[in-house]
């Protein structure tokens, strides 16, 4: 929910519970005072009422009890004024007493002097009328007090955060190869001024990176590229001996395998190194269908030997627009992987409109792996690889938008197939 993710709106939030917490704890002492002195009032005046008709009656016997709309007084012994007393009254001792009579409140005192006995009834409604007038003042205070505190706790937000939205702007602006902006100069030496030196000082070891990482994958392509040359061009030389011996020639091809590997995954890295650093990389569309053929033919020393059958088979054409060389090592990686694990059975290859199926035999893989397996260093059983394979085919299909999807079981073969989404042209 975006109102509990705001800094702004936690700050009003909690203005507004300050406010109406503070609000309530006030209103609740005040009310309570204000019932507390109102009791105390009635009491007393109860009470000197009382004791007035006490000695009005010592000095006249026939002085008639008070009677007016809010009190009224019974005593005994008289015929005259105390044939109206209530049955609850008659009964109440000596003292104060609180009572409901015809659905109104009263407040009892009884007394007893000079063998006579005395009750005087106060009517409270009309103090719990204002108590309830009270009530609905107050609860309109502390509403009012809230909203205040709320506007203040808005008000104040704005003076705070302005400068914190400020630096987010700035901050969003800025792009990897931006030179350092000097952004703790334009604040105060405060807590958001420590923050925007922080971004500045980010940024600063950002670009120290970004030139580090240049000047590698620079190094990368010169150092090792000329060593790679000089292995493959030894490797033909050698190839062209007609004294080299049979078993020679077969670790000789082995070598200038491994070579042209090599330098396959050395361009494909350079290749996504720069992309991912946002340098311009020339992309054209490739042919699928060749492709893999290509990479078939090139892997198919991995079958010698093998009672394996490679069915290839292309419902479509597609062409897709990338490098070639990250696409052939997507490619490359799954045919390899199949072509390496299927020791019997059949390997199946099909092209779709949607992109590539390859199916196989193989071991497959534990249930338990699941998606890790495109984690990097995370290899299946019998690898004698470090893990990379698939985590690299995971970063070249999420550079482009493709989907790889794995579905496999122990024992039972492995189905890759690679979704282009909608980056590929149907031939």
């Amino acid at each position: 929910m975006r109102f509990r993710r705001s800094l702004r709106a936690r700050v009003v939030l909690a203005f507004a519970l300050f406010g109406a917490g503070l609000s309530l704890l006030l209103m609740a002492g005040l009310f309570v005072a204000v019932h507390d002195l109102e009791r105390r009032l009635v009491d007393e005046a109860l009470t000197a009422e009382l004791e007035d008709y006490i000695s009005r009656r010592n000095r006249n016997p026939h002085s008639p009890p008070p009677d007016t709309t809010t009190v009224r007084g019974f005593v005994e012994p008289s015929e005259r004024f105390s044939r109206d007393i209530p049955a609850a009254v008659r009964s109440l001792p000596e003292g104060r007493h609180a009572l409901v009579l015809a659905d109104r409140p009263y407040l009892v005192a009884v007394a007893e002097r000079h063998g006579s006995r005395f009750w005087l009834l106060y009517d409270e409604s009309q103090v719990l009328r204002r108590e309830r007038q009270i009530i609905l003042i107050l609860a309109g205070a502390a509403l009012l007090m809230t909203l205040l505190s709320a506007a203040g706790g808005l008000w104040l937000a704005g003076r705070v955060i302005a400068p914190v939205s400020q630096l987010s702007r700035r901050v969003q602006t800025l792009g990897p190869g931006d030179l350092p902006a000097a952004l703790g100069q334009d604040y105060p030496r405060d807590e958001v001024g420590e923050l925007a030196r922080a971004f500045e000082r980010f940024q600063r070891r950002l670009q120290a990176f970004i030139r580090r990482e240049r000047a590698f994958t620079a190094d990368i392509s010169h150092e090792l590229r000329t060593p790679l040359a000089v292995i493959s061009g030894a490797a033909e030389v050698l190839l062209t001996d007609p004294a080299l011996e049979s078993r020679a020639r077969a670790r000789v091809e082995r070598i200038a395998r491994a070579v042209d590997e090599m330098g396959e995954l050395t361009s494909a890295l350079l290749v996504l190194a720069r992309e991912e650093a946002g340098e311009a990389v020339t992309t054209a569309q490739c042919d699928v269908d060749s492709l893999i053929h290509e990479i078939v033919e090139k892997h198919r020393h991995l079958l010698r030997d093998k009672p394996v059958t490679v069915e290839l088979g292309a419902d479509d054409s597609p062409c897709v627009a990338a490098e070639r060389t990250l696409l052939a090592v997507v490619l490359g990686n799954l045919v390899r992987n199949a072509f390496t694990y299927t020791r019997a059975g059949r390997i199946r290859i099909h092209l779709d409109r949607d992109g590539v199926v390859v199916e196989d035999t193989g071991p497959g893989l534990p249930q338990e792996l699941g998606e890790r397996i495109l984690e990097p260093h995370v290899s299946g059983p019998g690898s004698a690889g470090a893990g990379i394979g698939l985590s690299l085919v995971r970063r070249i299909c999420n550079r482009y938008g493709w989907r790889l999807e794995l579905a496999s079981q122990s024992g039972e073969g492995t189905r890759a197939r690679l979704r282009f989404g909608s980056q590929h042209t149907p031939s």
